[in-house]
């Protein structure tokens, strides 16, 4: 992968309102380097939907986060009925179940280590671990539907924009790999 050709085009088409941050582009340079480590476990077109979702879910920063980041531990206690085991990762993991799956239950910030996070990022996706859908159902060889792809993550929301997303990681994939 040429990086400088990424990230010039990733600031040109999807940072054109802000300026990366050092420690955005830290973030984004080592979910490069795992992405190019398991190069062959996605198509170019579905590796475009990966990043597509870490970037939605993560709130462009390319880093684990905690759901509603933004707001307190207590609040996350008092208000989300399956605390704790809250959305944690680059796909927002939640439900003890899928905690369990991954062997982190007893540990849950296990899921914004990055490494954790992009094994199961791209394991739950390729599996259909999250919703019962398979990336590969609506991403193959003969189908490119970024539009329903989402309900490999969650159903409708934010669908649309998150296809378009998908739309300029293609793209900017394409031309840097």
């Amino acid at each position: 992968m040429n990086k400088k050709i990424f990230f010039d085009l990733y600031r040109s088409q999807l940072d054109k309102d802000k300026k990366l941050t050092q420690r955005e582009v830290n973030a984004l340079d080592k979910f490069l380097d795992m992405v190019v480590a398991q190069r062959f476990y996605f198509t170019i077109p579905q590796w475009a939907y990966v990043f597509a979702t870490t970037f939605h879910e993560t709130a462009f920063t390319f880093e684990p986060v905690r759901e509603a980041f933004h707001l307190s531990e207590n609040w996350r206690k008092r208000n989300l009925r399956y605390y704790p085991y809250y959305g944690r990762g680059f796909v927002q993991l939640t439900w003890d179940y899928n905690y369990r799956k991954y062997g982190i239950e007893k540990n849950p910030d296990e899921a914004l280590e990055s490494k954790k996070a992009f094994d199961i990022l791209i394991d739950g996706m390729k599996n259909g671990v999250f919703t019962g859908k398979r990336l590969d159902y609506y991403i193959n060889d003969t189908r490119k539907a970024y539009v329903y792809a989402r309900y490999v993550i969650n159903g409708k929301d934010k669908r649309q924009t998150i296809a378009k997303y998908a739309e300029t990681f293609e793209t900017i994939l394409m031309q840097s790999l």
